[in-house]
């Protein structure tokens, strides 16, 4: 059983921990890890379903790195994305806070799609019409996604959420995203062929 001291010590070191995670200096690496952990963690968690369904035989660990490499792509985006955002937009008014929802799905979201999408296609060594042909056909549903997500949490980042803990939310908020990500990415094309009867 904990004492009230050690218990009193485990909080300074978690908080001494926090400190320096949330640092301006530490800051980046923070968010990227935060990134790349939550990206593998949603595509881990879509495999785990797609092995219950039946869809995949076991789990692909390599498809759960280049997701991770996905996240610290996107990460990289993000974490700088904001900051700009806060430099340019720093009060928190309900205008200034549409403007940045706007300016992310309009600029930001679809840029980071296509990031996302280049990282996976030169890790997966896609030819240029695999790539452009996974573009067209991917690229679409993530972003009419986007629009149903993030809107409303992007809100509350903006408008509640500290600058600093901005990636660390985002990423909070996108496992489920991250999970439907890994599903539309390593979705299987329907069969054209009709069934032999």
């Amino acid at each position: 059983m904990f004492s009230r001291t050690r218990w009193r010590r485990v909080v300074q070191s978690l908080n001494r921990c926090h400190s320096i995670a949330f640092s301006k200096r530490y800051l980046l690496y923070t968010n990227l890890g935060i990134s790349i952990s939550l990206s593998m963690v949603g595509d881990t968690i879509e495999q785990s379903y797609e092995r219950y369904v039946g869809e995949i035989d076991g789990w692909n660990r390599m498809r759960t790195f280049r997701m991770g490499i996905g996240g610290f792509t996107v990460g990289f985006v993000c974490h700088f994305w904001y900051q700009y955002l806060d430099y340019r937009y720093p009060t928190r008014s309900i205008g200034t806070v549409m403007r940045k929802i706007l300016l992310d799905q309009v600029i930001c979201s679809p840029f980071y799609i296509t990031v996302f999408f280049i990282t996976m296609g030169l890790l997966e060594r896609q030819s240029w019409e695999e790539f452009q042909a996974e573009v067209m056909e991917k690229a679409v549903l993530l972003y009419m996604a986007e629009w149903t997500v993030w809107p409303a949490a992007q809100f509350i980042n903006f408008f509640l959420i500290k600058p600093r803990y901005r990636v660390f939310y985002d990423n909070s908020m996108s496992l489920g995203y991250d999970i439907y990500t890994s599903k539309v990415k390593y979705r299987k094309k329907p069969s054209l062929e009709s069934p032999e009867a």
